[in-house]
C-alpha cells in the first residue's frame, strides 16, 4: 500500500515539473507524516520513472551543504538528488524561462569522478585522490512547490529541487587548487548579486562528496566512475527572470555563463 503511495506522490511531482506548475507541498495534504526516509523512496520512484523514459543520470547533486542551511532545516547532514541529461544547458547557452516554474541560480563546484568511491568512512582526501577533474557550474534550482515552501521531506521527495545545470568547459586537476579557498561571484546583468568561497560547502567541497558516498553506502550504493557531481552551493540562490544574463566567476577555475530566454 505504501509503495503505491510513493508512486502516486512521484507522479504528482513529475506532473508538476512537466506541466511547469507549482503545487502544494506533499506534507500539506498528500502525506502529512512523510519522513525523510520515505521521501527518498519517493525520489527513487521519480528516478526510476525517468530512467524508464530513456533519460540518463549525469550524476548526483548535493543540497543543504552550508551549516546555516542545515541549522535552518534542523538537520545534521545534507540531502542529495540526481541530475539527468535533459537538464543540461551548454555553457553560454539559453535557458527557456517558460520551461520552468520559479527558477533560482547558484554557483557550485562540480567533481568528475575518476574511480568508484564506496563508503562508509570516506574522507575528503580520499575523494580528491579519486577525482579526475573539477570544474565550475551554475545550478538552476526550481522547486515544484508553491513559493519554494517546503519541509525537509518535501524537498527530498522533489529530487532536491533539481532542474537545470550549466557546466563550465575547463576541466582542472583538483590537485592544482585549494578548493576551500576558491572564490565565486554570481552576477546578473553585470551586477554581482552573491559571492562565497569553497569553504561554505562543509568546510571543503570534497567533504560534501565524501558525505554523499557515506550516505549512499547505507543503501548499498556507491559513487561511480564517470559521474559528474555537484558538490553544493558556494553562494546564495538568486531568482531569475526573462532577459537575465548570468555569469559565475570561480577564481582560477574559470567562468560559466548563460542567458534566460522567453
Amino acid at each position: 500500500m505504501l509503495n503505491q503511495k510513493y508512486k502516486d506522490i512521484a507522479d504528482y511531482l513529475i506532473s508538476a515539473e512537466e506541466e511547469k506548475r507549482e503545487v502544494l507541498k506533499v506534507t500539506a495534504e498528500l502525506k502529512p507524516d512523510l519522513t525523510v526516509e520515505e521521501a527518498y523512496q519517493v525520489q527513487n520512484e521519480i528516478i526510476n520513472k525517468k530512467l524508464e523514459e530513456g533519460r540518463k543520470i549525469i550524476g548526483p547533486k548535493m543540497g543543504l551543504t552550508s551549516q546555516a542551511k542545515m541549522t535552518q532545516m534542523g538537520v545534521d547532514e545534507p540531502i542529495y538528488g540526481y541530475v539527468f541529461d535533459y537538464m543540461l544547458i551548454e555553457e553560454g547557452g539559453k535557458v527557456p524561462f517558460h520551461d520552468l516554474i520559479h527558477p533560482k541560480v547558484e554557483a557550485e563546484i562540480a567533481f568528475l569522478i575518476g574511480e568508484d568511491i564506496e563508503g562508509p568512512g570516506v574522507t575528503g582526501d580520499q575523494v580528491l585522490a579519486k577525482t579526475e577533474s573539477v570544474l565550475p557550474a551554475l545550478e538552476i534550482i526550481d522547486s515544484r512547490y508553491e513559493n519554494f515552501n517546503f519541509t525537509l521531506p518535501d524537498v527530498v521527495a522533489d529530487n532536491a529541487s533539481t532542474s537545470r545545470v550549466v557546466f563550465g568547459t575547463a576541466f582542472k586537476s583538483p590537485k592544482a587548487f585549494e578548493l576551500d579557498l576558491v572564490e565565486a561571484t554570481l552576477s546578473i546583468n553585470g551586477e554581482v548579486k552573491e559571492s562565497g568561497t569553497g569553504s561554505a560547502v562543509l568546510g571543503h567541497p570534497a567533504n560534501a562528496i565524501a558525505m554523499l558516498a557515506n550516505m549512499l553506502a547505507r543503501k548499498g550504493e556507491k559513487i561511480r566512475k564517470g559521474e559528474l557531481i555537484l558538490s553544493g552551493a558556494l553562494t546564495g540562490a538568486v531568482m531569475l527572470k526573462i532577459g537575465d544574463s548570468v555569469s559565475g566567476q570561480f577564481g582560477g577555475l574559470g567562468e560559466v555563463t548563460f542567458t534566460v530566454a522567453e
